[in-house]
């Protein structure tokens, strides 16, 4: 099987207490411990799109540009998972990223744009790359050209910034 077949499954969201581990990076930043997680992952606050509520959710940092102050993220529970969903309805959010906040309007990418952000990112995380490819049921052979496969079927989302530096 190639990377470029529909997935044979799409990860289920985490329950009991799978949900508590996984949402203890929010309590992290919470907590003021956001800067312990460097520039890899960020703190996203959204609105739902049902209740109108904040919400949040820590997302990993698949690029960032410090220069037109972007950060890309990807889901990796497709493009059925809340904030995703979230965004859809509502694009403007805040991400904070350290200590610092950052209003920021979301930008739902192309699959070509997904193919070739995430042959980038496999050989400088190649270990991660393979994770989330494997979670989201793709298989690659390590190729860039697997992993361009695969990314062109994962949802990537970019973040940019709207405010004032």
């Amino acid at each position: 099987m190639t990377s470029h077949s529909t997935p044979q499954r799409r990860p289920k969201l985490p329950t009991g207490w799978r949900r508590t581990v996984a949402r203890l990076p929010v309590h992290l930043y919470r907590l003021g411990l956001g800067p312990l997680f460097g520039k890899r992952m960020l703190l996203l606050v959204h609105t739902g799109r049902v209740s109108g509520q904040a919400r949040k959710v820590v997302i990993e940092v698949v690029a960032h540009d410090a220069e037109q102050r972007t950060w890309t993220v990807a889901s990796g529970f497709g493009p059925n998972a809340q904030w995703y969903r979230n965004l859809q309805r509502t694009p403007q959010a805040t991400v904070q990223t350290g200590r610092r906040y950052h209003a920021v309007t979301a930008r739902f990418l192309s699959e070509e744009e997904g193919g070739r952000i995430m042959a980038a990112y496999a050989p400088e995380h190649p270990r991660a790359a393979r994770l989330l490819c494997s979670y989201m049921g793709f298989t690659t052979d390590g190729s860039t050209e697997s992993f361009r496969l695969a990314g062109e079927q994962i949802p990537f989302v970019r973040l940019e910034a709207t405010g004032p530096r």
